[in-house]
């Protein structure tokens, strides 16, 4: 089987978002980036030659964009591997994953609570955040919440650079402007460094499939590589297309077609190779044999798999990567294991799905036995674990929810995703010990104390139950707590004891009862463990006893630290970067702040102060910039005040500090909205031109105006003549659809009656965005959306969600 990445491409256009027909050229202007206001700040991508003039001094998303969260080391005990057949320290995993589209990638998370929340990285070593097209840009930097999210794991990320085939855009230019030279210095290969350092992700995925080179752009490129890694702390993991004689030629092996780009006599060209989808058990072995020749190691060699479209369907030669009962063969490579989210129905349907896909059928990672040839990979990969250090707490937070919970409290009922919230998820999931009926384990997203989610066991309780959670490596000192947060449905015996092992007996708990509740609210007990001091914690769990028909209890927080719960330093000199009004009475805006001088902060929080005294959560982040996607006015107040207060990484919370947001006497309103509306045309009948100034982007497809026409326009008349500050327009990815069929270029045009001409208000060309904002100062009747180049690609459809014309 020959399955290159660029068949597999072709079948993704609108989940990677590529960008075909219409294509810039090879010095092609750098996506816009956005002003400094209120805007929605979005992950960083470039071509060649753009990336060039990347500075993060200047790029105001820059500082939006870093992660703040360090690489944390993990641990894998072979004796305390879930699944009998799995093997600890041999074949890695590596998985290339596409969160969201090239451009248009939120940098902090968003308001959508459906979204791909990965969450079984102690499968995982390196996470590749996949993307990149010709009509977008072909490099492509991962976005912090991803970043911080891996880390805290202990899994790398890489980002993707990424040179199409010419059936889809590619252009050797394109190449040859990535190995460009100045004097002995590759500026690309600079900027690659810079842009992975000042980010803090770890390495770079190198996608090579554009036909056309030579050798000796094929040595260059070898050259580049070699002179990024010694610019160093940067990683490059190369993708098995193209050859030393330049030519693109998939050997789905290790060969001497290819080694180069792994070593090269004594130089380390790549940190590892990505071997593509046809490989075969002679080739892996031939392989295995060929790196180690090159003083390699074979799990430098990731054999890749295509789950894009089929999932835990897909057919895989398991015997020739993971041989039972002998060492891996090489590691492994997971093309788009996002499949169990992209295809799935709702959220209950995505985790199950992941379930499937990462340990096994029967949800159990140490029993995978099925007569389907997919066991999952808790079959075959020892799980990892970043329990290495306290203080360790965890929330059981997904990293997505449909309101936001703090101390128990709700905070705000408005769905979220953010990965940099995501707490390390269990290592066994899920892993019950019982001589009678098992338990439940599950999220519980109707529920939490920190967060969106909580841990909750459900189910018949006739026998103990032993639920290992975590792998851990966590010395006892004289003064480390244990502490838990419960909630049962009524107040009474919680049956429920904190579980402890250490490393001189692993696989040997250790109980500590943990009462009765006297509410149905949270409670915390924390337990002394000076009893254990000199000892390490090797694993985490809980243990029912005794017996209840229908047993359910929600965990809200797990925590191992020393002495009392340490609070941060507050954060200091906050301050409104900028906003921009998103309604009549809502704002976005960006926040910045100094990071707290003292005590190690998990993230800061954001909130708002309401006129009665209370509060709502806005968001958090671990940086020290956060962007607020939307602000709403209370009523007539004239300043909002904001607090960003300081998280420990024990939980323990910082004093508050605050800014104002000033709110306009008179509001802007837009003046557009369900005002009469003609156009050019119209693709059909329910997508008519009033759609387009209805006030909503949220009724599917067809809540837009589209045109075939040949010239396209949309206009409105307002009514009458009215003094005009910006116009918003809302484009294709707006609602919901592929950021390739954004409107590219365009102009705005206004008049003061039906018989005057038409005056241009703005012009732009070059546009990727989902939503663009056009600030103006004219006074105005009629307005006129005109669209020169409707898309990112050669489809010939206009999609404009909504034409808003702000003013008074």
């Amino acid at each position: 089987m020959r399955r290159p990445l660029r068949l597999l491409l072709a079948a993704a256009l609108s989940a990677a978002a590529l960008g075909l027909g219409a294509l810039p050229s090879a010095s092609a202007a750098a996506p816009k980036a956005a002003a400094a206001s209120g805007d929605q700040p979005y992950a960083s991508y470039w071509y060649p030659n753009t990336i060039l003039n990347w500075d993060p001094a200047t790029d105001p998303d820059a500082r939006f964009n870093r992660s703040r969260v360090p690489l944390r080391p993990r641990v894998s005990d072979p004796a305390l591997k879930a699944n009998a057949n799995a093997r600890a320290g041999e074949g890695k995993v590596a998985s290339l994953v596409s969160f969201a589209p090239t451009s248009a990638n939120p940098s902090q998370g968003s308001a959508d609570p459906r979204y791909y929340a990965f969450g079984h990285w102690q499968y995982v070593d390196k996470l590749v955040f996949w993307g990149g097209s010709a009509g977008e840009g072909l490099i492509l930097a991962p976005n912090p919440t991803v970043i911080d999210a891996a880390h805290r794991n202990g899994v790398k990320v890489y980002g993707t650079v990424f040179f199409p085939p010419t059936a889809y855009g590619g252009q050797i230019q394109w190449v040859r402007d990535f190995v460009q030279k100045s004097g002995t210095r590759y500026p690309v290969a600079d900027k690659l460094a810079q842009v992975a350092r000042h980010y803090g992700f770890d390495g770079w995925f190198i996608n090579q499939e554009t036909a056309g080179g030579d050798s000796a752009l094929a040595t260059e490129m070898r050259s580049a590589l070699r002179y990024a890694r010694s610019l160093g702390p940067v990683e490059f993991m190369w993708y098995d297309a193209m050859t030393e004689s330049g030519s693109v030629s998939w050997q789905n092996a290790l060969t001497s077609a290819n080694d180069a780009f792994l070593q090269e006599g004594t130089q380390r060209t790549s940190d590892s190779m990505f071997v593509n989808f046809g490989w075969s058990a002679s080739g892996l072995d031939s392989s295995r044999s060929l790196a180690r020749g090159l003083g390699r190691g074979e799990y430098e060699l990731f054999a890749g798999i295509d789950t894009e479209a089929n999932g835990y369907n897909t057919g895989v030669s398991w015997n020739a990567l993971f041989p039972a009962g002998q060492p891996h063969t090489a590691s492994l490579g997971i093309y788009r294991p996002e499949w169990t989210h992209t295809s799935a129905t709702d959220r209950a349907d995505s985790y199950a799905r992941e379930a499937r896909f990462w340990d096994g059928a029967n949800g159990d990672p140490s029993d995978t036995t099925t007569t389907s040839s997919w066991k999952g990979l808790a079959t075959y990969v020892a799980e990892s674990s970043p329990v290495t250090a306290k203080p360790f707490v965890t929330s059981f937070d997904a990293g997505q929810g449909d309101f936001y919970h703090s101390g128990g409290v709700r905070v705000s009922s408005a769905g979220w995703n953010n990965l940099s919230l995501q707490d390390v998820p269990p290592t066994y999931r899920w892993l019950v010990q019982s001589a009678g009926t098992k338990l439940k384990p599950s999220y519980d997203f109707t529920d939490a104390y920190e967060g969106g989610s909580a841990l909750r066991l459900t189910g018949t309780l006739d026998a103990v139950n032993t639920v290992r959670l975590y792998q851990a490596r966590l010395p006892v000192a004289a003064d480390t707590k244990l502490s838990v947060v419960l909630k049962t449905p009524a107040a009474g015996p919680t049956r429920l004891k904190a579980a402890v092992s250490f490393t001189d007996a692993p696989t040997t708990f250790t109980t500590l009862d943990l009462g009765s509740t006297t509410t149905a609210g949270w409670e915390r007990r924390t337990l002394d463990l000076s009893a254990y001091a000199g000892r390490t914690i090797a694993q985490l769990g809980l243990q029912t006893t005794g017996t209840a028909a229908s047993y359910d209890i929600k965990v809200g927080q797990l925590a191992v630290y020393d002495g009392t719960v340490d609070a941060p330093a507050a954060p200091t000199a906050p301050t409104v970067l900028g906003t921009t009004d998103t309604g009549t009475t809502s704002k976005s805006l960006r926040l910045a702040w100094t990071a707290s001088a003292a005590g190690d902060v998990h993230h800061y929080e954001v909130y708002r102060r309401n006129p009665d005294g209370g509060r709502t959560f806005l968001g958090a982040t671990p940086n020290d910039s956060y962007f607020v996607p939307r602000l709403d006015r209370a009523g007539g107040e004239t300043s909002t005040t904001l607090d960003i207060e300081a998280v420990s990484t024990e939980f323990g919370r910082s004093p508050a500090v605050s800014t104002t947001v000033g709110w306009s006497a008179t509001a802007d309103a837009n003046l557009a909205l369900n005002r009469p509306a003609t156009a050019s045309g119209q693709c059909n009948s329910s997508e008519t031109p009033a759609k387009a100034v209805n006030g909503s982007v949220s009724g599917g497809n067809a809540d837009k105006w589209c045109t075939l026409t040949g010239t396209k326009w949309l206009e409105v008349d307002l009514g009458a003549s009215r003094a005009l500050t910006r116009f918003v327009v809302k484009h294709a990815a707006a609602g919901g659809e592929s950021a390739s069929w954004n409107t590219r270029d365009f102009t705005i045009e206004v008049r003061d009656s039906a018989s005057a001409p038409w005056t241009t208000a703005a012009t732009v060309t070059g546009n990727t965005a989902g939503t663009t904002t056009h600030p103006v100062s004219v006074t105005a009747r009629y307005v006129r959306l005109s669209i020169t180049k409707p898309t990112q690609t050669t489809d010939p459809a206009a999609r404009v969600y909504e034409f808003e014309a702000w003013g008074s």
